[in-house]
């Protein structure tokens, strides 16, 4: 059962209020070419999808969403809403306004809760238009870091902000959404979010989303982490599962994680920050040691959990106070769950434990599968809760129409040649509206800045920029040699 929040029309779809949660995804493509966003709408609705984003640089690209609209009427895809992803321009999220179903802006880089704001609500009401306060972490504005920090807390008081002006307004046709690529970051502050509106009698519908999740299982894991955990607690309206995919390859795992939690019990955690659970050592399991695989249990840890020193809990079952101070082992058996489907499933299940730091050891099985793989996913599970660091992790925005570089073959490339340094953190990102501050808590960054050319840094320092995407990574790795990483 969903948290209980208004509903919110977005174009032909509605979202809140108890509805079904809605799945959405974002065109890859320019705004300024019609015909392909006219494509790619339609292969989004073919997936199930009813709501897509596209960029909105300027006035330019919102006044071009009226083409785009009577393009996708005229091609049958008129129940597919449009969704205008402004950045830095505060005018051309007015503009949208005249042709969008909802405008999603990011406080971090709108300019303040002002005149503008106050603007575009009025904007938006007129025509029926739906918001979106989308806060990214690490692209909050300067007096929210200098009081809060680049935190959970940061990212929610920057939300709030523009809430409380949108309901002195009286404009309750809001969405908000919390967003990370640290999948412990995500998850804790879209609680505390949803703990604050709940103070101030708020009942906004909630977006969820990982962002730079990446691509593949790891990149389909890491979101289902992230969104599971929330989901399993009655928080989120409509999901996106971002990947550095064709943007159609995003709505299967997003629909996949709707429907595994659509008959679930919510089972509220009242968690807003980690804290490693500490339980007592049992052989080489617990006393604070890194989550651990079944398989990787000695003879004292395997004897503990027939002697009851070890707990034992299935995920969805399992609370801390259950297991006093035992190390707690979650597992659960999913009896031939096909192999597209377990990443999802066992993700959205075992993610949230480990995002709070209370359990001390994982068991998948699947009748079927052969155990190093599902000891693969269950270390994929552990990295993307940042419990366990056990390979190279890939920081990856799924690009949009302000990407201009190959982004998907970028993301190969550099996998290709750093995927053994495991531990690592290493951001592809398409453009610079978000990139150098999404990949905040990246090692090391490959970060589009237009025309084909490539920034690269270190952390959040510039190493070198204007390079050619055909040296990009040969650079990359330069930098990361001279660190002494070994390649």
């Amino acid at each position: 059962m969903q948290v209980e929040t208004v509903e919110v029309k977005i174009g032909q779809t509605i979202i809140g209020g108890g509805r079904p949660v809605a799945v959405q995804s974002m065109l890859d493509c320019s705004t300024m070419d019609t015909a392909a966003c006219v494509e790619q709408i339609g292969r989004l609705r073919a997936a199930g999808c009813r709501i897509v984003r596209l960029a909105v640089q300027g006035v330019r690209e919102a006044e071009n969403l009226a083409n785009i609209r009577a393009a996708a009427v005229e091609a049958g895809y008129g129940d597919v809403a449009l969704v205008a992803d402004v950045h830095f321009a505060p005018q051309a999220a007015i503009a949208a306004a005249e042709h969008a179903d909802k405008v999603r802006i990011n406080p971090g880089n709108f300019g303040g809760a002002d005149k503008n704001f106050i603007r575009l609500i009025e904007k938006c009401r007129k025509r029926g238009v739906a918001l979106r306060v989308g806060v990214n972490h690490g692209s909050l504005a300067s007096h929210i870091v200098e009081r809060w920090g680049d935190t959970p807390r940061g990212m929610v008081e920057s939300a709030m902000e523009y809430l409380r002006v949108c309901r002195e307004f009286g404009f309750d046709q809001v969405v908000v959404s919390m967003k990370s690529s640290n999948v412990r970051v995500m998850v804790h502050a879209y609680r505390l979010l949803a703990a604050t509106m709940r103070v101030e009698w708020m009942r906004y519908p909630l977006h969820l989303g990982v962002t730079e999740a990446g691509d593949g299982v790891a990149g389909r894991v890491k979101s289902a982490v992230g969104i599971g955990a929330l989901l399993g607690e009655g928080l989120g309206d409509t999901i996106r599962v971002s990947l550095t995919e064709p943007p159609e390859n995003e709505i299967v795992p997003a629909l996949a994680l709707v429907a595994h939690f659509k008959e679930r019990r919510c089972k509220p955690s009242g968690i807003h920050e980690y804290c490693r659970r500490n339980a007592m050592p049992v052989g080489n399991i617990g006393g604070g040691r890194i989550p651990l695989l079944y398989s990787e249990l000695d003879a004292e840890a395997r004897a503990g959990i027939s002697e009851g020193c070890v707990a034992m809990f299935l995920p969805d079952e399992f609370s801390a106070t259950e297991a006093d101070d035992h190390p707690v082992i979650l597992y659960k058996k999913y009896l031939g769950t096909s192999p597209g489907t377990l990443p999802i499933k066992a993700a959205a299940d075992f993610g949230a434990a480990f995002v709070d730091g209370l359990a001390d050891g994982i068991r998948i099985m699947n009748r079927g599968t052969p155990q190093a793989e599902l000891d693969a996913l269950a270390l994929m599970i552990l990295q993307a809760a940042r419990a366990r660091m056990s390979s190279t992790e890939y920081i990856a925005c799924p690009g949009c129409g302000r990407t201009s570089y190959d982004l998907q073959g970028a993301l190969a490339e550099v996998r290709s040649r750093t995927s053994h340094l495991a531990g690592l953190r290493i951001a592809v990102m398409g453009c610079i509206v978000n990139g150098p501050g999404e990949m905040a808590d990246a090692d090391y960054g490959y970060v589009g800045e237009g025309a084909g050319r490539v920034t690269i840094y270190r952390g959040r320092e510039v190493v070198r920029r204007g390079v050619p995407q055909a040296e990009a990574a040969d650079i990359l790795v330069e930098v990361i040699k001279k660190d002494g990483h070994i390649l």
